[in-house]
This record gives C-alpha cells, structure tokens and sequence, in this order.
C-alpha cells in the first residue's frame, strides 16, 4: 500500500521594515508559529518567502512568487497571523483571485472559506453604491433630467465585443500560465530532460500540475511547449 504524500506547505512572512527583515525582529516568531503548524499537521515546507514592506505600499512582488510557488506545485500557502493581513484589502483581493489555498497558523478555520466571506462583504458593499446609483439615477429621471445613451445601437456593438473579450480573456489566462510554466520547463531542460516524456515525469516528481490541477503527460506537455512556441518563446521538445 503506498503512503499517502505529506501535505506540501509554501510560507509567506511579512515583516514592515528592512531592519526588521535584516534582524529577525517578527521574522523568528512568524518561522516558529508556521513549522510548528507544519508540525502538527504533519506537512512539510517546500518554499518560504519573505515579504519587507513598509506597510504603505500594496505592491507585494514576495506574495506573487509565494502565491505563484504554491499555484505550480499544488501546495497550500500559509502565514503565520491572519490579524494584519485579514485588515489589508489588496492581500485579501489578490489572495482571493490567485485560487491558491490558503491558511493562517494562528487561526486554521480562516482559510479560503474566511477569506471568500471577507470577499462577499466587500461584494455587499460594492452592490449597496450600485443600488444607491440606481435610486440617484431614478430621482433624476424623476425631476425630468434626460437619461439614456444617445449613441443609439452602440451597446449591441459593445455586447458583441464582450463575447469576443470573454474568449481572449481565457485565451489570456491559458498563455499566462504558460508563461508562469516557462522557466521551470527550462530548468528541467538544462537537467537534459527534454523529451515530452522525461518533461511530464519532472514536473509530476516536483509536485507541478497541469492547468486543471492534473498530472502530466506527454500530449499535456507538448500542448504546453506548443502555447510557449506562439508567444514567441525558444523552448522546444525533443
């Protein structure tokens, strides 16, 4: 019977200053609360990345490649306390649009599920301003002001192109991650595995999954390789 794998962990510390991040100061505590998380689920770090910020700043390139990490090798990323970050709308946002699970040391329950209800309150409050338009809309009609799009049949033209913007943008999401793919194909090339078959074996043995969350194959490879090949790339398959 063949053991079951060990849950595969990436880990996220934030720490807001550089002196902070030189010294340890924060970092230490935010390193023992994971592992000892891992600890006690039995699952094992496979990355860790550390985030120095200054707290005014959204921009969070560690997060990306944290995230990222996670997404390409089917792991669950993991901070060590939710209380901050819970507080800090672009990490929620971008959290909750990456599909990675996600989990706090400090408190197991606020995962993706926490995260998700966070998300629908902002979504509550995002449909209460459109209902105040749309009342701030019906009083104006209502004093006689003229509402309406003059440019007549030009919505139609627009609902037209949003069906050929729905098909782009999943053709968008398939080429980003290829390009997301891209340079872990090339380090497994420079390893001299460049058969469509020595490829899938690679990435399934380093946790890597397909765009569906499945393993790899050889045809899955070669349609991967093919996406890279009309974006320009040079990387090929023997």
């Amino acid at each position: 019977m063949t053991a079951k794998p060990s849950p595969k962990l990436v880990a996220y510390h934030r720490v807001s200053t550089t002196k902070q991040g030189n010294s340890g100061l924060g970092l230490e505590a935010q390193q023992a609360a994971i592992q000892a998380y891992a600890d006690r689920t039995g699952a094992c770090i496979i990355e860790s990345f550390t985030e120095i910020e200054s707290g005014k700043l959204n921009d969070r390139p560690q997060l990306s490649k944290a995230l990222h990490h996670a997404k390409v090798t089917g792991s669950v990323l993991v901070i060590a306390k939710l209380d901050r970050l819970s507080r800090n709308a672009a990490f929620l946002l971008t959290l909750q649009d990456s599909g990675v699970q996600f989990v706090a040391a400090d408190m197991p329950e606020a995962n993706n599920f926490t995260v998700g209800i966070m998300a629908l309150v902002a979504q509550q409050e995002r449909e209460a301003i459109s209902k105040r338009t749309k009342e701030a809309l019906q009083a104006a009609k209502a004093r006689g002001q003229k509402l309406g799009n003059p440019n007549g049949a030009a919505p139609l033209l627009r609902a037209a192109k949003g069906n050929r913007a729905g098909v782009e943008a999943a053709k968008a999401k398939a080429n980003e991650y290829a390009q997301e793919m891209r340079a872990v194909l090339a380090k497994f090339q420079a390893q001299e595995k460049t058969s469509l078959g020595a490829l899938a074996e690679a990435l399934n043995a380093g946790g890597y999954k397909t765009p569906r969350g499945g393993v790899w194959h050889k045809t899955s490879v070669k349609n991967l390789l093919a996406r890279l090949a009309t974006t320009e790339t040079l990387l090929t398959a023997t």
